[in-house]
């Protein structure tokens, strides 16, 4: 991982947790001084942060926290939801030998990487990837990768949660046994599942969140 990615990483929890709130101004200098490092990797790291959405770039002002509300984020995640459940459900139908070969490689690598929540998260990227290339519909497995990569620093974030990793893991192995049985109904609910999980769990992060504003 790069330096500027260790640093997107860093600034992403912060506005992902709250620490930086939406409207806030990163200013590159002061997040340079702040993490000790040249204004270089600090720019690149608010461009990758720009591209996910969570910066917008305004004139005169810089660099922006831009991350959704919770309302349109949850709303977010059921989409998201719905889109992979029509991913496996597809994938079920259609997967070719080689897409059941990967699928085995990417749970075995999920498996491999289950104790660190980082290695895992990467692996898990490549898993889901692996279903929508295996649904065989282009334009519904460009509108899951963009999503997923949109809603990526907060599906990390959920990894931390208590007990996520080994439930996660355990979700797919679920996930490539019904796609691979040709269980269309059962992938799809496995795959919306998984992901609802995920949301539901960040709706008590906000609601956490709040009380402890509140507070």
């Amino acid at each position: 991982m790069s330096h500027a990615q260790r640093l997107r990483q860093a600034i992403e929890d912060e506005i992902v947790s709250g620490t930086l709130s939406v409207g806030s101004r990163l200013d590159e200098m002061q997040l340079a001084a702040r993490f000790g490092v040249s204004r270089t990797p600090i720019r690149e790291a608010l461009l990758q942060l720009t591209v996910s959405g969570l910066v917008e770039a305004k004139p005169r002002r810089g660099a922006i926290v831009s991350a959704p509300e919770p309302h349109l984020l949850l709303a977010m995640f059921e989409t998201m939801a719905e889109i992979e459940a029509s991913c496996g459900r597809l994938a079920a139908r259609r997967h070719t030998r080689e897409d059941a070969a990967d699928l085995r490689t990417a749970l075995a690598a999920c498996t491999a990487a289950a104790e660190d929540v980082e290695g895992y998260y990467r692996e898990n990227y490549v898993f889901h990837t692996v279903i929508y290339r295996a649904c065989r519909n282009a334009f519904l497995a460009e509108q899951a990768l963009s999503l997923h990569r949109r809603l990526s620093p907060y599906r990390r974030l959920q990894l931390r949660a208590r007990h996520r990793l080994a439930h996660s893991l355990a979700e797919h192995e679920a996930i490539v046994a019904a796609i691979l049985a040709g269980d269309e109904a059962g992938a799809a609910e496995q795959l919306r599942v998984h992901v609802l999980i995920q949301g539901d769990r960040f709706a008590d992060f906000v609601a956490g969140m709040r009380e402890a504003t509140a507070a």
